[in-house]
């Protein structure tokens, strides 16, 4: 949020300075992002224009994500590690890209790069993936010390390229405290437990330290999704090459679905979450598990052991989805039945009150 205030004021200062509208500023990003950037375009007015996903492609096209591109682009926001997969989205091409755009308009549409998780994860087990500062475009960057940084939660940072990148005005400077202090932060008074555990973790793990600990992490990943894969009963959605976590599907769910799995896990002591993918992928359904520091290979083994024992008994149980469907059909019968009694007895009125018009007219004629 506090990088996405810098660029939309950057931004708005630039305009002002063109005498352009600045009004309407958008940023563009995929529609596998995390709550934070809708909370951003909401309390900062700010357009979200979200690339769309598809069946196999669950984070956002670079392409499509530069065509969407306007004057108006206060930034492409790049996700490295998706909530929903954990797959990087390709940041170095999208950079590309936008470099031959700029060149082709005039623009200079920078990039962020929300790495809350894969920050603490590229770094140490892909090195070589261009994601960070080693692009031109990408102005900053954010990562969360309570994910990956294992860390408790309430700590993060974002991080600038440049000076230049942080308009000064947002910075506030107090003295109060003995010294100058600057300050750029939507929190206020709040512990610092978190940044002390985080500076523990820095020195005492290091880069040798942390690297170990991701390697670790990804190794356990892979035993939990052959461990899925070898069932045949499950399609793994998320990628090897992202965040450490499994992200899969059941093959067949015509009879049982995700949420009953979910559901019943929970009785084994799992809390493993179901959901439906954002548009236009909302009709896949996955389960996910985050492999986290403390998820040891025999908690992995364990997992999908508990996993198995729930298919195995929803076999055996009705399935709740035709159940379903026979209820909604007897509902709709016993709808229909009551809808033509209604009629039915409408009609009878109708004809009994047609009969007394009749025979009031003729009483009043003398006939009868």
């Amino acid at each position: 949020m506090l990088a996405g205030l810098a660029f939309k004021r950057k931004w708005q200062n630039k305009r002002k300075a063109e005498g352009k509208p600045y009004d309407k500023p958008n940023i563009v990003t995929g529609a596998n992002v995390q709550v934070c950037w809708e909370k951003l375009a909401r309390y900062f007015e700010v357009e979200l224009k979200e690339v769309r996903l598809r069946d196999g492609y669950y984070v956002m096209d670079p392409e499509k994500a530069v065509e969407m591109v306007d004057e108006n682009t206060i930034c492409v926001a790049a996700i490295l590690g998706s909530t929903l997969n954990g797959e990087f989205e390709d940041v170095k091409l999208s950079n590309d890209l936008m470099v031959e755009k700029n060149k082709e308009t005039g623009w200079d549409t920078p990039i962020h790069v929300d790495a809350a998780s894969g920050g603490f994860i590229a770094p140490f087990i892909q090195p070589e993936l261009e994601w960070d500062f080693r692009l031109p475009l990408v102005k900053s960057i954010n990562v969360s010390g309570h994910k990956y940084g294992l860390v408790y939660a309430g700590i993060g940072w974002v991080v600038w390229r440049n000076k230049v990148d942080l308009p000064e005005e947002l910075i506030f400077h107090i003295n109060y405290l003995g010294a100058d202090q600057p300050t750029f932060t939507l929190n206020f008074s709040k512990g610092s437990s978190q940044v002390i555990a985080q500076y523990y973790q820095l020195i005492r793990l290091g880069y040798e330290g942390y690297k170990n600990v991701m390697e670790n992490c990804r190794d356990n990943m892979l035993v939990l999704k052959q461990g899925l894969e070898k069932t045949g009963k499950f399609n793994i959605v998320s990628k090897d090459n992202g965040v450490p976590l499994v992200a899969f599907s059941l093959k067949d769910n015509s009879n049982h679905n995700e949420f009953e799995v979910s559901e019943m896990l929970r009785r084994f002591g799992w809390i493993v979450p179901a959901y439906t993918m954002p548009p236009d992928a909302q009709h896949i359904t996955v389960l996910r598990v985050v492999i986290r520091e403390d998820f040891s290979r025999t908690l992995a083994e364990r997992l999908v052991f508990d996993i198995e024992k729930v298919l195995h008994e929803l076999e055996t149980l009705p399935s709740r989805i035709r159940i379903t469907a026979k209820i909604i059909l007897a509902d709709d019968e016993k709808a229909a039945a009551a809808n033509k009694e209604k009629r039915d007895l409408e009609k009878t009125r109708e004809i009994t009150t047609v009969w007394r018009k009749f025979v009031m007219q003729r009483k009043m004629n003398g006939v009868c």
